[in-house]
């Protein structure tokens, strides 16, 4: 009997049910890709069906190709996504996580999705060195380059210690490569009960509002993982969703909320799309978060907006909120431009 043709990708250990990201091509044709800045191509055979999904019309590595220069692939050897786990990571110890299935882009197959990232490393903020009278005021995350669906390392560092303000840096590297680096002001608790007031709008409760699929615009199985309720009339520019996951951050780990809630944050720039991702391609090279309190994590509310200005530059502006109300704003720096052809 021929054999399956995902066996054909990859062979697990017998009985595992693992979907594989495997190279193609033989050292010499890694060796060139990489000479012409492009990340060798990698297959994954998916576990899932999101429905009315367009095809990905996305060549493999674009994303690369408008964040980095040379990208030699960190590891050489296949990694074993999990398409059955409920997490995005498993913890292997010491900062060290591998992902799963769930934690796929939208540009690539191949990559991480820069949500379920920006979660990880706020749960990493969180644990490092807790003070209880302090809390996260700011996450500021760069993104180096393509964020393979690899071994995943965070180290955490005070820079600026105090007793009332403290800047955490915390450094994700795949391999031996940096590719996410992102700071984090913690500040001091104070009671300012008596002059608290909010000027962000808030967003219609989650039951006042309609379902939304992303998958009908956006590949990748990290967006398949999520439930989406969509603020009737929004349109191309201008859309607020709220956002909730079927996953866990970290299997087998109560994480904090802030964590639960910032894995869903990035999702911002592909709700309110102003051109569709297989006409044109606009990722976003870091994501800014402003909180003035803790979030609730049950729903994530995304008020969002795009703009696009007339040099390739794009900004994606959302205020952040929950079941209670706003909690933030949040921005996200886009390189727009076409697609690569070739």
């Amino acid at each position: 009997m021929q054999r399956d043709r995902r066996a054909r990708v990859a062979e697990p250990t017998r009985g595992a049910r693992h979907t594989a990201v495997a190279h193609d091509g033989k050292e010499a044709a890694q060796r060139s890709q990489i000479r012409n800045h492009a990340v060798p191509s990698i297959k994954v055979a998916r576990a899932y069906d999101p429905g009315h999904r367009i095809s990905r019309a996305t060549p493999q590595c674009a994303r690369q190709d408008c964040l980095a220069g040379p990208y030699p692939h960190p590891v050489t050897t296949p990694t074993i996504l999990d398409p059955d786990s409920n997490s995005y990571y498993r913890p292997l110890g010491n900062g060290r996580y591998l992902p799963t299935l769930h934690v796929q882009g939208a540009w690539n197959d191949h990559e991480q999705h820069m949500s379920p990232v920006g979660g990880l490393i706020a749960h990493e903020l969180m644990r490092h060195e807790p003070r209880a009278d302090m809390q996260l005021a700011r996450i500021n995350f760069e993104i180096l380059g393509l964020i393979p669906a690899q071994d995943t390392h965070i180290s955490v560092t005070t820079i600026r210690p105090g007793r009332t303000i403290e800047l955490l840096e915390a450094t994700l590297t795949i391999g031996e490569r940096v590719i996410v680096r992102a700071r984090a002001w913690r500040l001091s608790r104070q009671d300012t009960s008596a002059v608290a007031a909010v000027e962000l709008p808030s967003m219609p409760p989650p039951d006042e509002c309609t379902a939304y699929n992303p998958t009908q615009e956006w590949p990748g199985a990290f967006l398949a993982s999520l439930r989406m309720k969509a603020v009737p009339g929004g349109r191309a520019g201008r859309r607020s969703v709220w956002v909730q996951s079927t996953k866990t951050l970290v299997e087998g780990v109560d994480v904090d909320p802030l964590a639960s809630y910032a894995m869903l944050i990035d999702t911002a720039n592909g709700i309110a799309t102003r051109v569709r991702p297989h006409e044109m391609m606009y990722p976003n090279v870091e994501l800014s978060v402003h909180l003035f309190r803790n979030p609730d994590a049950q729903w994530v509310g995304l008020d969002t907006c795009v703009t696009f200005g007339e040099s390739g530059i794009g900004l994606t502006s959302t205020t952040l909120g929950d079941i209670h109300g706003p909690v933030g704003r949040s921005e996200q720096c886009l390189t727009v431009r076409d697609l690569p052809t070739g």
